[in-house]
C-alpha cells in the first residue's frame, strides 16, 4: 500500500485536485515555533506536495461551524522526509501551520504513515486555530492482511464516508484510521456504522494503547529488578494488566 493507493482510494473529484508544491518558508514562518523546529522542518522535509482541498465548492459537503470550531475545509498534503527526520513532531508542526484540518500522508523511505487531528479556536488569541486533542497517526503495516488492506482503502473513499458537513467527514476518516489500527491488532478490517460504536472503540484503543504502555515499562523494570520479591511483585502486576489488556481487546 503506497501513497498513490490511498490517495486514488479516496475517489475524490476532480475539482478537488491542487497538485502543488508547498514551500518549506509557510511551514517555517507559521509553525515553527523555536530554533530546534525550524531545524527540523528544514533538515527533515524533503517535499512537501498539497494534494486537494476538500470544501463545500469541491465535494458538495457542507462547512461546519460552532462557537469552539470551524471546518470550511480539508487540506489534503503529501510530505516526503529524509530517513533521520522525527516523524512524530514535524507532523505536528505541520498540522499546527495550516489552519484547516489536514488529511497527511507521510513517506519516509518505504513507510507510509497516516496523521490527523482535530482544531478549535485558541481560547485566548482571537482568530488564531490550535489542536484539538491528540494527533491520530499509524503507519500502514506491511504485513497486514490483504483483505484488510482492501476494506480499509474501500473504506477511504469520499463516498463511502459520513457526509453530514466537513467536520463529521474528517472524523469518519478518523474512525477509518482508527479501524485500522485495531486491524493491526485483530487481523481483520471492520469500520463502524454509528457515532456511539466509534466512540467505544476510541476508548478501548486508548486503554489498550495505555495498557500496552504500562505492561512495557513493567517488564524492563522487572529484567533491571534483583530482588526476587520485588520481580515476583512486578510480574504478577504484569499478568493482571494482561488480562485486562485482553478485554480491552475484545471491545475493538
Amino acid at each position: 500500500m503506497n501513497v498513490t493507493d490511498i490517495i486514488t482510494s479516496l475517489e475524490l473529484p476532480v475539482s478537488a485536485l491542487v497538485d502543488q508544491r508547498v514551500p518549506k518558508r509557510l511551514l517555517l514562518e507559521n509553525g515553527a515555533i523555536t530554533a530546534s523546529d525550524k531545524r527540523l522542518i528544514n533538515d527533515g522535509i524533503q517535499e512537501i506536495n498539497w494534494i486537494a482541498a476538500i470544501k463545500p465548492t469541491t465535494v458538495g459537503v457542507p462547512e461546519y461551524r460552532d462557537d469552539g470550531r470551524e471546518y470550511l475545509e480539508i487540506a489534503i498534503l503529501s510530505l516526503t522526509l529524509r530517513s533521520q527526520a522525527k516523524t512524530g513532531r514535524i507532523a505536528e508542526l505541520v498540522h499546527r501551520a495550516i489552519p484547516y484540518p489536514v488529511w497527511l500522508l507521510i513517506l519516509q523511505e518505504e513507510q507510509v504513515t497516516i496523521s490527523l487531528a482535530h482544531k478549535r479556536w485558541a481560547q485566548n488569541e482571537i482568530n488564531k486555530v490550535v489542536l484539538e486533542g491528540e494527533v491520530v497517526e499509524l503507519g500502514i503495516e506491511s504485513h497486514l492482511k490483504p483483505e484488510a488492506k482492501r476494506g480499509f482503502l474501500q473504506a477511504l473513499s469520499l463516498m463511502n464516508q459520513r457526509r453530514t458537513n466537513l467536520m463529521v467527514l474528517y472524523q469518519g476518516w478518523i474512525d477509518t484510521l482508527l479501524a485500522l489500527q485495531a486491524a493491526h491488532l485483530t487481523g481483520v478490517f471492520v469500520q463502524v456504522n454509528t457515532t456511539e460504536h466509534a466512540a467505544l472503540r476510541r476508548e478501548a484503543l486508548a486503554q489498550y494503547n495505555h495498557l500496552s504502555r504500562q505492561i512495557a515499562t513493567l517488564r524492563s523494570q522487572a529484567i533491571r529488578e534483583h530482588q526476587i520479591n520485588r520481580r515476583v511483585e512486578l510480574n504478577v502486576e504484569i499478568k493482571r494488566l494482561e488480562k485486562k489488556l485482553d478485554e480491552a481487546l475484545t471491545n475493538i
